[in-house]
């Protein structure tokens, strides 16, 4: 198997909202075959996709119930120490939830965390042992 990951899907409970959230709020542009069951973005060389909830458990045959840490975040990766802030406000000022504010961190990097009107946590960081090239792909290195 390659290392890869193609397709993030979140399960929400209210597509119509989460699309505001993340096409109005966050002015993200939606991708194509997005229609009025599921939403999708190219993130770079990934899709971030929001499906309901209810549709999402069906279709992985789970039980759609279960609230609290989901075990899983994600995360937003920025060119600068600066920008960390200016992303959680402009997350805040779409509808997301400020769940810990940025600072500095023990790996030497700063970030902080909100969340999405479904509870999906994001990580925002500046990671100085990483890069992001012009289209945004992220790059870790140890140097």
């Amino acid at each position: 198997m390659e290392q890869r990951l193609s397709l993030v899907t979140l399960g929400v409970a209210d597509l119509r909202r989460a699309r505001a959230f993340y096409t109005h709020g966050l002015g993200w542009v939606e991708a194509q075959p997005s229609n009025e069951s599921v939403v999708f973005y190219q993130l770079g060389g990934i899709v971030l996709g929001l499906y309901g909830r209810e549709a999402l458990a069906t279709d992985a045959g789970l039980d759609a119930e279960g609230s609290g840490f989901r075990g899983a975040a994600l995360a937003y990766n920025t060119r600068t120490r600066e920008e960390v802030d200016g992303v959680l406000s402009e997350a805040e000022r779409a509808g997301g939830t400020l769940v810990k504010p940025a600072e500095d961190v023990f790996w030497g990097g700063y970030s902080g965390y909100f969340s999405d009107p479904d509870g999906h946590l994001w990580e925002v960081a500046w990671n100085p042992f990483a890069t992001l090239d012009d289209a945004g792909n992220f790059f870790i290195s140890a140097d």
